[in-house]
């Protein structure tokens, strides 16, 4: 759903990509920082139920995804490596914001949140490696109604809702939207492999 906004993404941070390239930063060092912001923001305000500071501090490095992409392009240095890189650190951005709601429901011994917080980081893990086994054997797998970029989304607006005096119900029900999506998402695309494997 959110891969239409890429091209006004591209045209936003066009210009960052360039200052960043003309200092000599690297690509991978932009997806390293932006890894490591996202991480750190997660993991600090979000067990605390800081969310609105969690959330603005983590957006701002989430836009980092974006401009190692540009900065790539722009310098001719695209390579799989590159790619390889930035799927892999994208899920550790992943489990640090989920990990750190786990963190946060844990804390206040809220046991039934805490597995769904735990279910949907393991279930964002699934859906996907689903898709790169999947790749990995000749096939596709890119279907689902729940891509990375939409749960991401959807959970940064619960929090930043939460962190704006709605509460902690805007993530909790989040929360529980994320797990339904994510399984239909893991099954769609385990439906998709069979077919593609039965010919």
């Amino acid at each position: 759903m959110l891969n239409r906004f890429r091209a006004l993404a591209t045209r936003i941070f066009t210009p960052v990509a360039r200052v960043l390239l003309s200092l000599g930063v690297s690509p991978d060092a932009v997806t390293v920082v932006g890894t490591l912001g996202v991480a750190a923001s997660a993991l600090w305000f979000f067990p605390r139920g800081e969310f609105l500071w969690g959330t603005l501090a983590i957006v701002l490095f989430v836009f980092s995804d974006t401009i190692d992409g540009v900065m790539a392009r722009h310098s001719g240095r695209t390579s799989s490596f590159g790619a390889f890189l930035d799927s892999s650190l994208d899920r550790v951005g992943d489990a640090a914001i989920f990990g750190g709601l786990v963190l946060y429901y844990s804390r206040d011994g809220r046991q039934t949140m805490t597995a769904v917080a735990l279910a949907v980081l393991v279930l964002g893990m699934l859906v996907s490696y689903v898709r790169a086994r999947a790749e990995g054997l000749g096939m596709r797998a890119d279907v689902g109604i729940a891509e990375r970029a939409d749960r991401l989304v959807l959970i940064l607006a619960a929090t930043a809702l939460a962190g704006v005096g709605v509460g902690d119900r805007a993530v909790t029900w989040a929360l529980w939207l994320l797990a339904v999506l994510s399984a239909v998402t893991v099954l769609q695309r385990i439906v998709v492999v069979r077919r593609q494997s039965l010919g």
